[in-house]
């Protein structure tokens, strides 16, 4: 920081309008302009088109979640940023490409660059900044009438604004790209899966490993011949520890005992009832979790596979929370074959869940590490 900038800090007796982290060549050039966001574009919404207007070639089409089709006209010659006003995901921002029609309950901040200011740059600043303080209402959050216009920012000149925002749409493009290709190993285990276990009603599979393609049918059986399900418990008499517990949403805390040790699959009994997990070792599962134990002539881990075939949407016995009951549950029969092709087949889908969890985790590496540039390259709010 230069002189100039720390005693224009002193003097107002406000910290002063400067990132932690700038450019070398942005350096000595002062600080941000505080401005209110009305100043610098003209916010403005367009009429909604409804999806039975949607064509199959032409300009495409932004809604509330981003893309949602395409239109036989555009209302943006020029590249735009839209923010949405309504609805549960009220306050996030797109970058709208040149022209494309938007629609819905997006609000277009339309002019920026007229006003000698960067899109690329205001968009990343916004989805940085957030709109919370001017998000009203809990049950259909909103951004009401002018607000958008009276949100407070800070601006660099446009040539540093160019800088950051060529910085973190770097950023973005790297991390679209490794979410690609998680998603790429996502679609490639579901079609795996589908060749490796045997469609509905039949008991051989479509893709067989060589040393078992003469090995026979696979035997159908119900799950509560391969295994027991047992219930979860109530936690709170525990002390914390060093056990995770778990319900049907995931990992919650953990505690001093454990209910269960060893491999086990568990799955919702309430709740998120379509999201089976492998667990192992000591664990506690609370009420609204099924786990699994006692297994005869399976392993938890293909069982765990066969578990993430399964449509349990379809075995949902509630109209209002989602829930599963042992009983259902253990009626459901599958196909399954010797022990030694079991083996097989987790071995293989196992190493690729290890690869998916190891992109999964380089995708949020690079999230995060974002997060902490913005937070460098970002003066706080004035």
């Amino acid at each position: 920081m230069s002189n100039k900038e720390e005693k224009a800090g002193k003097h107002s007796g406000r910290r002063p309008l400067v990132p932690r982290l700038r450019f070398p060549e942005f350096r000595e050039t002062g600080e941000w302009e505080g401005v209110l966001l009305g100043e610098i574009c003209q916010p403005q919404q367009w009429p909604t088109i409804s999806s039975t207007d949607l064509v199959d070639v032409g300009y495409p089409v932004y809604g509330a979640n981003g893309f949602i089709g395409y239109y036989n006209s555009y209302n943006h010659e020029f590249e735009t940023v839209a923010v949405t006003c309504r609805g549960s995901t009220c306050g996030e921002v797109l970058l709208i490409p040149k022209k494309s029609y938007v629609t819905g309950n997006s609000m277009c901040l339309d002019g920026i660059e007229a006003a000698q200011n960067s899109y690329h740059f205001v968009f990343h600043l916004l989805k940085y900044r957030g709109f919370n303080d001017v998000i009203s209402g809990s049950a259909q959050p909103q951004i009401v009438g002018n607000a958008i216009k009276r949100v407070k920012i800070t601006l660099p000149e446009l040539k540093e604004q160019q800088k950051i925002a060529d910085c973190l749409s770097s950023l973005d493009d790297l991390i679209t790209l490794e979410s690609q290709k998680l998603n790429a190993l996502k679609t490639h285990k579901k079609g795996l899966m589908q060749q490796l276990f045997p469609a509905g009603g039949e008991t051989v599979p479509r893709l067989r490993f060589p040393e078992f393609r003469e090995a026979g049918e696979w035997e159908t059986k119900p799950f509560e011949e391969l295994f027991i399900i047992g219930n979860g418990k109530d936690y709170k008499h525990l002390s914390n520890g060093e056990v995770p517990v778990y319900g049907s949403g995931g990992y919650m805390l953990s505690v001093n005992d454990h209910l269960h040790d060893g491999e086990s699959v568990c799955i919702g009994r309430k709740g998120t009832i379509n999201s089976p997990m492998f667990l192992t070792g000591k664990f506690w599962a609370v009420d609204t979790l099924f786990y699994t134990h006692s297994f005869t002539d399976c392993l938890p881990r293909f069982i765990y596979s066969i578990f993430q075939n399964v449509d349990w949407l379809k075995h949902n016995e509630a109209g209002g929370v989602p829930s599963l009951s042992k009983t259902n549950i253990g009626k459901i029969k599958v196909a399954v074959p010797k022990l030694k092709e079991q083996q097989k087949i987790a071995d293989c889908l196992s190493s690729l869940d290890d690869l998916i969890t190891a992109q999964a985790q380089k995708v949020e590496v690079l999230k995060t590490h974002k997060k902490g540039l913005m937070q460098q390259l970002f003066p706080p709010s004035p």
